[in-house]
């Protein structure tokens, strides 16, 4: 079992003051991470979406906590890989260059980068966006091996260049895929990278896409790989705030979560602006029923089927709490499937004090848990993750 910790850099007060803040608080964390024993962390990249994530140049923040720490590893969770946000050759020198200079801690994610805000900014054409992430894998893989690069696709041509530099890690740093729906799990097994599984699905979802992954991977016969190496590993999102107040836990870690839906739901569903109020006493459990029940309302109106997914964000069966509790869901998770789980804690309307006193409970109580022998995992045959990853290689 791995534990990270994933950042976007969200913040209800988006001034620039606030802005700059923030991205040095999440380096605070970053390096406090590593201190309480966390295996990875995870930068996000988005553009333009003001609110929910300032994280748009996350190789910078990288490689300033790289040069920060010694042992944690460094993960784009994940690189916008459309070739308008990222030429792939680029991607590989900037990772190439991060690996060597961090020895060797870099793993790689590629998503799409989807809302109409980002693609709109940088001219994507977003009807090509997931064959271009997948060709851009194919791409970065083959640069990583080989002395000359010389590719010719269905999107792109490279005539034969040496890309350079070459990553520590050999053949090169394990590959990830961002998930969020069954389709792209299965695409990720068929191209035979890591799964990093976004959203707020509780550990019965996350059970069910684990099973679409599984299927996926005994059902592949490799024509599909990406690289001559294999990353199995799957990874799942767990918002969570933890102190010793359990009831104060719970009101952070809800209000920040609903401060996050209402971000998802600005630029991926044209819903208003989030709400950055917080307001003492205030029962933060209704308010997320109440906005569910808004979200299921609006789509009535509109005449659109509504799904488990559509309230998927207000799903508020977290690891907030005491750390006995946040013990108790991340059970659930391992025994849903998960190899990794990726503590989502920075979220907007959360303060430092409580997004840096949740690193010190899950290095203090939590992951030790799991370290000193936790109730076995049904997936432990599965978990195939970064580090088989380099014992392969």
């Amino acid at each position: 079992m791995k534990f990270s910790v994933i950042f976007e850099a969200q913040l209800a007060d988006p001034t620039v003051e606030r802005e700059h803040q923030v991205i040095r608080d999440c380096v605070e964390q970053a390096v406090l991470a590593e201190r309480m024993g966390f295996d990875r962390i995870w930068a996000v990249e988005h553009h333009s979406l003001k609110w929910y994530a300032h994280m748009s140049a996350p190789e910078i923040f990288l490689t300033w906590v790289a040069a920060r720490t010694n042992t944690i590893r460094i993960g784009h969770g994940v690189v916008c890989m459309p070739f308008a946000f990222n030429h792939p050759v680029r991607v590989a020198e900037r990772a190439a260059m991060l690996d060597l200079l961090s020895g060797g801690r870099v793993d790689l994610g590629a998503g799409r980068g989807g809302t109409a805000q980002e693609t709109s900014l940088c001219g994507v054409d977003r009807d090509r966006t997931a064959a271009e992430v997948e060709e851009a894998l194919r791409i970065i893989g083959k640069a990583w091996q080989e002395e000359e690069l010389e590719y010719h696709g269905e999107l792109i041509d490279i005539d034969p260049h040496p890309i350079l530099p070459r990553p520590s890690q050999r053949p090169h740093p394990p590959l990830f895929l961002a998930c969020s729906r069954g389709e792209t799990l299965v695409q990720a097994a068929e191209l035979g990278v890591g799964a990093l599984v976004m959203g707020f699905a509780g550990p019965e979802s996350i059970a069910g896409m684990r099973s679409v992954y599984d299927a996926a991977i005994a059902g592949r016969d490799g024509g599909r790989f990406v690289s001559t190496v294999v990353n199995d590993h799957f990874s799942v999102l767990c918002p969570t705030i933890v102190l010793d107040d359990p009831e104060e836990a719970r009101r952070i870690g809800i209000r920040g979560q609903r401060f996050f839906a209402q971000s998802i739901g600005h630029w991926y569903g044209g819903a208003g602006v989030p709400d950055e109020a917080v307001v003492a006493g205030a029962d933060e459990g209704a308010e997320m029923r109440r906005a569910a029940e808004q979200v299921v309302a609006r789509l009535h109106e509109l005449d659109i089927p509504v799904r488990p997914t559509s309230t998927a964000t207000f799903n508020a069966d977290h690891a907030y709490g005491s750390a006995d509790e946040a013990i108790a869901y991340v059970e659930r998770l391992r025994e849903a499937g998960a190899d990794e789980i990726m503590c989502l804690i920075q979220m907007g309307t959360v303060p430092q004090e409580a997004c840096l006193e949740t690193l010190r409970q899950w290095g203090e109580k939590v992951i030790p848990h799991f370290a000193n022998g936790g109730a076995a995992n049904g997936h432990a045959g599965n978990e195939r993750g970064a580090d088989e990853h380099r014992r392969n290689a």
